[in-house]
């Protein structure tokens, strides 16, 4: 019994990473499965054979479908993380209060992480680490953008008897722009919108919700 409480309680101690991370995974393949029907209709209007499911999830078609999408993502909230660590909003949870800085110098905390102990330039590259990973996720994330995008897109030029191009090429073309565009305007669109939702609406329990009988201009958490 103890057993399975404690595994109850670690379930319910991580349920939200772990329902999206679930989701995550699951739409993934889902993806996946639609882009491989989707990328056999096509190849069968040129008459070419149909390709098998794994060397579609190894293509640059698909590649290029999550990549694209994972470097807005995280373009998003690398920039969100940077940009509310100066830059406020009267009335939003999703700003720092407007009287000061919400993190005041780490403590002596007896719990406290281990770069905040160590001090130093450790501590002062901890303190810019979520920032940091979010925006190398997000250089990470344009790489392998560009080489599977640059891939399929001369998958397209092959069937239309064109000749292919290289990366540098296509990183200098409309098209790869145009993709990450069309995702990067929509990123800053809705956070721009829960920023300003949220000085007017709740959603009572919510993290990312103020109080209910909180007025407007109460501005962080």
């Amino acid at each position: 019994m103890g057993a399975k409480r404690d595994g109850r309680h670690w379930l319910w101690l991580n349920g939200l990473s772990l329902v999206m991370f679930g989701s995550f995974l699951i739409f993934l393949v889902l993806q996946s499965v639609f882009g491989w029907q989707a990328n056999n209709n096509e190849l069968a209007d040129f008459g070419r054979p149909a390709m098998a499911y794994w060397d579609y999830v190894l293509s640059g078609d698909f590649g290029e479908q999550t990549f694209e999408n994972w470097e807005s993502e995280f373009l998003q909230m690398g920039s969100y993380v940077l940009l509310t660590a100066f830059l406020v909003q009267q009335g939003s949870p999703e700003s720092n209060p407007l009287d000061g800085d919400k993190d005041d110098d780490p403590g002596p905390h007896p719990d406290a992480p281990g770069p905040v102990k160590r001090g130093g330039w450790v501590l002062k590259l901890y303190e810019n680490s979520l920032g940091l990973a979010l925006i190398g996720m997000f250089l990470l994330s344009f790489t392998l953008h560009l080489l599977t995008g640059a891939a399929a897109y001369n998958d397209q030029q092959a069937l239309h008897g064109k000749p292919p191009v290289g990366v540098g090429e296509f990183l200098g073309s409309s098209e790869f722009w145009s993709q990450s565009m069309q995702n990067w305007q929509s990123e800053f669109l809705a956070v721009g919108v829960l920023i300003v939702f949220t000085i007017f609406l709740r959603q009572r329990n919510s993290a990312q919700s103020k109080n209910v009988a909180e007025p407007h201009h109460e501005t962080g958490t």
